[in-house]
C-alpha cells in the first residue's frame, strides 16, 4: 500500500508541492496535475490508485473529472474542496468519490483518508469465491451486492448511483438490524461524520423513490426514531451457485 501512485490535481502550486512532500515522505508515488488535461496525461501513462481532486479547476471540474474516472476505472477518488454544504458532498458521492474533504486540510487526517481509501479499494479488488453472497433479494427486489444493479419483479433495472448501491448493500446485508447515520455515512462515505451532515438522510430519500410503494409510508426501509434506520424486510443473499440465506423479520 506504501507504493501506491497518488496523483494530486489542484490549480494551486501550494497545495500541489505540500502534498507532493508529504505524501512522498510517506512513502507513496507522487504525481501532481494542475488541470484535467494533466491528469489525463498521467492516468494514460500508467496504473493510479487514488486521485486527490479539487473541485474547482480550469475546464472540466472535479465532479466532471471524478464523473469520468469512475466511469473508466475503480481508481480511489478523495474530492478536496473549499467547498463543504450538503449538496456539494452528496454531489461528489453521486459521481463516484470515495471520500470528501474540505480546505484547509491537516495533512494526517488527508493521509488517513487516503490509506482508508486504499484499504476499502484493495478489499475491493479481491475476487469473489465459493458460496459467497453475490445477489440480494427482497420485497420482490433483486441488488447485485458487487454492481450497482437493482431490479424489480419484472426483471426491470432501475438505475443507482454509486451512493445509493453502496447505502442500499449496507442495509440490506443488515437486515433487520438499525444502523446510525455515522455508521451509515462511514461505508458510504469511508470517513467520520460532522454533526450536521445530513447526506444520508437525503440518500435515504432517493432511495425510497425508487422502492417503496408509499413513500409517506415506507415499508421496507424504516426511520427508527432516534437511532438511524433499518431494511425492515425479508433478505435473501444468494450465492452465484445459487444456494442462498435469508434474514426473516422477528414474529
Amino acid at each position: 500500500m506504501q507504493d501506491a501512485h497518488i496523483v494530486i490535481v489542484d490549480d494551486d502550486p501550494r497545495v500541489l508541492t505540500l502534498l507532493d512532500r508529504y505524501l512522498s515522505s510517506e512513502g507513496f508515488r507522487v504525481s501532481t496535475a494542475p488541470s484535467g488535461v494533466a491528469l489525463w496525461r498521467i492516468v494514460e501513462s500508467g496504473p493510479v490508485d487514488v486521485v486527490i481532486l479539487d473541485l474547482l479547476l480550469p475546464g472540466d471540474d472535479g465532479l466532471e473529472l471524478a464523473r469520468k474516472l469512475r466511469a473508466s476505472s475503480d481508481v480511489g477518488i478523495i474530492m478536496l474542496t473549499t467547498k463543504s454544504d450538503t449538496v456539494d458532498r452528496i454531489v461528489g458521492l453521486e459521481v463516484g468519490a470515495d471520500d470528501y474533504m474540505p480546505k484547509p486540510f491537516d495533512t494526517r487526517e488527508l493521509l488517513a483518508r487516503v490509506r482508508s481509501v486504499l484499504r476499502r479499494r484493495a478489499a475491493g479488488q479481491r475476487v469473489t469465491t465459493g458460496d459467497a453472497p453475490v445477489i440480494a433479494r427482497f420485497a420482490g427486489w433483486e441488488v447485485d451486492l458487487e454492481a450497482p444493479t437493482l431490479r424489480d419483479v419484472s426483471g426491470h433495472e432501475v438505475p443507482l448511483t454509486t451512493a445509493e448501491h453502496k447505502l442500499l448493500v449496507a442495509l440490506v446485508r443488515r437486515a433487520k438490524r438499525v444502523m446510525s447515520r455515522e455508521q451509515l455515512l462511514d461505508i458510504v462515505a469511508g470517513r467520520d461524520h460532522h454533526p450536521f451532515d445530513r447526506s444520508i438522510d437525503v440518500l435515504i430519500v432517493s432511495l425510497r423513490q425508487k422502492i417503496e410503494a408509499n413513500q409517506k409510508r415506507p415499508s421496507i426501509i424504516k426511520t427508527i426514531r432516534g437511532a438511524g434506520y433499518m431494511c425492515a424486510v425479508d433478505v435473501e443473499l444468494v450465492s452465484a451457485s445459487g444456494s442462498g440465506t435469508g434474514v426473516r423479520a422477528a414474529q
